[in-house]
Parts: structure tokens; C-alpha cells; sequence
């Protein structure tokens, strides 16, 4: 298994990345949170999951190690493959997952695009002891703190906007879709913007998704 991956980010697209190691380029597929803390030309470090098919095998990539355990526990519940629970974890991060599926919360799950209320009834019933507490896992967010901690700025892309509809139409949506969502974040984007001086693309992108799954 491929635990990880470590070095210099040669390529952004809205559904994944390449990473140079060893002076191979690896494609690794990503959520649109972690693609949106990924900066061409950097150093960067991806836990990773690999998944292997008779015809193909496919490298995931997550901002921590947290993100890819819940990953892989997704999948354990029947129904749900890689692609599913790479879909959970783009509409919700890791700490907000666990906490549907232990209050049963059906109207979270069923935002994610591809689960129904029987499959979210599924999720809860088959994952529900397996996921663990919801109180104290590290999110998306929490990863950002600890790696600026550790000196390590994770900036978001400029600029913000062109990254955020980029991912939005990789997933599927129109760009008159996605302008119409980041129209409705303007007043989270000001409120960024006076406190923080800056724009955290990653929950940009969740909140994004999270009003395109209402619409």
C-alpha cells in the first residue's frame, strides 16, 4: 500500500493532482477541498489510498490521515466504492461525516450527489459503529491550523474565484451554476476577508457544494 506521498506539485486539475517522486509523476485523484490547498511548484504531502481494479489501479489522494481512514471505512459499507466515498468527503469533512451517521442525520448524507435516503439509511445502520466519535477528529480546516503551526503556509490558489468555479465544473455543475453559488458566498467571502485578510478556498468549495446539493 502507498501510505503517502511527498514532493513537488507538478499539476493541478479540478479532479486531481501530479506529484513528482523520486522523479516520477504520480496522479493522485482529490476531493476539490484538498485540490483547492495545492499550489503548482510547491512541496506538498498527500496521505494516499490505493485502490486496485483488474484494469486499473488509482492513487487517492487526502489532505491528512484522518480524511483517508474515513475513505477507506466508507467503503466498507455495502454499495459505497471509491468514488461514492470520495464523493462524501467532498460535500462533508471527516468530523461532519461522523457526525450524520451517528445521529442518523439522512438530510446531511443525502446531499451528497449519488445517495438516496436508502443509502443513507445503509450508511448509518452499517457504519454507525464503525466510524467512531464525531468530537474529535481533525477536519480540513484543523489540518490547515496544524500545518501553519508547523511553518508551513497552506495558502489558497489565486485567484479564489477562477479556482472555485474550476472545481465546481469539474464536478459536473455549470459555470452559470457555479457563479450563481459564489454570488450567494459573497457576504462569507467579505466576512473572510475582514478577519483573516484572506479566502479559505476549501470551505468556500463546501459551502458551494453544500447550497448546489439544496438547489
Amino acid at each position: 500500500m502507498i501510505a503517502s506521498v511527498a514532493g513537488r506539485v507538478a499539476a493541478v486539475s479540478p479532479d486531481g493532482a501530479v506529484v513528482e517522486v523520486g522523479g516520477i509523476g504520480l496522479s493522485v485523484q482529490c476531493t476539490p477541498g484538498t485540490i483547492a490547498r495545492l499550489q503548482v511548484g510547491e512541496d506538498a504531502r498527500l496521505a494516499t489510498s490505493l485502490v486496485v481494479r483488474e484494469d486499473s489501479l488509482t492513487l487517492y489522494g487526502f489532505a491528512d490521515d484522518d480524511e483517508r481512514q474515513l475513505f477507506e471505512l466508507l467503503q466498507t459499507a455495502n454499495g459505497v466504492g471509491p468514488r461514492l466515498a470520495q464523493a462524501v468527503l467532498a460535500i462533508h469533512p471527516p468530523r461532519d461525516v461522523r457526525r450524520a451517521v451517528a445521529t442518523a442525520d439522512l438530510k446531511a448524507l443525502m446531499q451528497v450527489p449519488g445517495i438516496g435516503k436508502k443509502g443513507a439509511e445503509r450508511l448509518v445502520l452499517e457504519l454507525r459503529d464503525r466510524l467512531g466519535s464525531p468530537t474529535g477528529d481533525t477536519s480540513l480546516d484543523a489540518a490547515s491550523a496544524a500545518a501553519g503551526a508547523t511553518g508551513r503556509q497552506v495558502a489558497p490558489v489565486a485567484p479564489w474565484r477562477d479556482q472555485l468555479t474550476t472545481a465546481l465544473v469539474g464536478l459536473g455543475w455549470s459555470v452559470r451554476e457555479a457563479e450563481g453559488a459564489l454570488a450567494q458566498l459573497a457576504p462569507v467571502v467579505d466576512e473572510q476577508i475582514a478577519e483573516n485578510g484572506s479566502v479559505d478556498v476549501a470551505v468556500l468549495l463546501r459551502q458551494a457544494l453544500r447550497l448546489l446539493g439544496r438547489a
